[in-house]
């Protein structure tokens, strides 16, 4: 495998993370802080590194097989992490473990924290946290959209786990796809800010939590994470934004060019919405009938945090754990459901359980009739057998994939709600888990180095679909 392509398009990625840091530096030198020394030797590092690559394994003919675009998608997420933990490495009292774990979790827009005391923690590194879920979600969607089809591999197809190519056919061409999805990015991100500013934030505040929000990553300000702010307008709008960033990014491509019923036409914004709504009735019920809150407090808590775990955003409005056993539960559940296809949210995907239920039916119908012939059909386009094999296979090592860690984090230690809720929020790429420790009221700080080490493969893995990983430790990829 000629590895030169790949190490030019890491050397690009890393030029343009050294970028990002200074934009810490630049907001401490205008507030009037001069302790930059962190950000400037980590963007120092980070260019060098990043031109050294460049220039001396750019390729002659810019051709890449897609072996390498699998080798290059892992390897680019594990160098940008990598280097993007050296300013939090050089400026808090953390080991380069912590450091690692803080920003895959940040790049991967998983949104789980090894950090205390937000509230008295330095901008800057606030800012770089939400630089990273910022960047984090939609690098993801550009690279698949932009980059990838220049490399002779069709967009959103480099993810074999991903079945929907509705990228593809949004504009004729890749390039003004993803200029699209950054300016409709850019707008929500924007616009988010605007409302929160509205609400209460302060600039500082609004812009932060608006990067983080529309990245559907949920790294805060604050300890108490959305707790901190009392305002309905912040809740509520929040909440709005996590929707709409668990949704389609190409949709929003179409509906700026006067295509609004292909939003709420699309089956799996239908379904997605639909869920919610369900999840909202049924939880907040019980809620109201369960605790000392109101109707309206039950819908506001109960809104808030499903969507935030729905959408693997992460954020918390008080400790939802407190409400009870069937509240835990539900919560559990709702780690993996994940956001649609071609969002910024992880989990399994809508559009997984849609096409599970799809076969379920199909396969009842044979048992009643063998004979017959039945057309799977989703969003209008036929399901071929390559997506059927992808759908049973990442399903297969999703769940493969948190049993696993769950044992190994046993292995560490953890308890078993810690272990197990600890492995389904990393790969989810959801945040907080469930108990005591790593639940919406703590963080995992507390864990041992080689937990949090199984904890950042798992938010790659979950990033990445799993097989798009996994696929680099078979015999049969290495082979010519």
């Amino acid at each position: 495998m000629n590895h030169r392509p790949v190490l030019y398009v890491i050397g690009l990625f890393l030029r343009t993370l050294a970028v990002f840091m200074l934009v810490p530096v630049i907001y401490d030198l205008l507030t009037g802080h001069v302790d930059i020394w962190a950000f400037v030797m980590a963007a120092i590092i980070t260019a060098f590194t990043g031109m050294t690559l460049t220039i001396s394994c750019k390729p002659e003919q810019f051709n890449m097989r897609p072996k390498q675009v699998f080798v290059l998608t892992t390897i680019c997420w594990l160098a940008v992490s990598g280097f993007a933990a050296l300013p939090l490495w050089f400026k808090l009292p953390i080991n380069y473990t912590d450091a690692f774990f803080e920003t895959m979790s940040g790049i991967t827009t998983t949104g789980s924290t090894i950090l205390t005391g937000l509230d008295r923690l330095d901008h800057s590194v606030l800012i770089w946290r939400s630089l990273l879920q910022w960047f984090g979600g939609i690098g993801f969607i550009v690279v698949a959209v932009a980059v990838l089809p220049q490399l002779k591999v069709g967009g959103m197809r480099l993810f074999q786990s991903e079945s929907s190519d509705w990228s593809e056919k949004a504009l004729p061409r890749s390039g003004a796809i993803a200029k699209r999805i950054i300016v409709a990015y850019l707008i929500m991100t924007a616009a988010c800010a605007y409302l929160y500013i509205l609400g209460g934030m302060n600039a500082f505040e609004a812009i932060n939590h608006s990067m983080t929000t529309v990245s559907t990553g949920g790294y805060a300000t604050s300890d108490a994470s959305m707790g901190h702010f009392k305002g309905p307008l912040i809740i509520w709008t929040s909440t709005a934004f996590m929707i709409l960033a668990s949704l389609p990014f190409t949709l929003f491509v179409r509906c700026t060019r006067g295509e609004f019923h292909s939003l709420y036409n699309d089956v799996q914004v239908q379904a997605f919405v639909v869920f919610l709504g369900v999840i909202w009735l049924i939880l907040s019920l019980w809620l109201w009938d369960n605790s000392r809150y109101t109707l309206w407090q039950s819908v506001t808590l109960v809104s808030f945090n499903t969507t935030s775990t729905v959408s693997t955003t992460g954020y918390a409005y008080g400790d939802y754990t407190l409400w009870g056993g069937f509240a835990n539960l539900m919560f559990f559940f709702l780690l993996s459901v994940g956001g649609c296809s071609g969002s910024t949210a992880g989990g399994i995907k809508i559009f997984r359980f849609q096409i599970g239920g799809k076969l379920l039916n199909i396969q009842l119908k044979h048992l009643v009739h063998p004979k017959a012939c039945f057309v799977q059909n989703y969003n209008n386009q036929k399901i071929s057998d390559e997506i059927l094999r992808s759908l049973i296979g990442f399903g297969f090592f999703f769940i493969l994939l948190i049993a696993v860690m769950s044992l190994l984090l046993a292995l560490c230690g953890l308890d078993p709600i810690t272990s197990v809720s600890g492995a389904t929020t990393a790969v989810a790429n959801v945040g907080p888990g469930l108990g005591k420790i790593i639940g919406p009221a703590g963080n995992f700080s507390s864990l041992p180095d080689i937990a949090k080490w199984i904890l950042s493969a798992g938010m790659l893995l979950g990033r990445l679909e799993v097989i798009t990983v996994l696929v680099l430790f078979t015999p049969a990829f290495w082979k010519d």
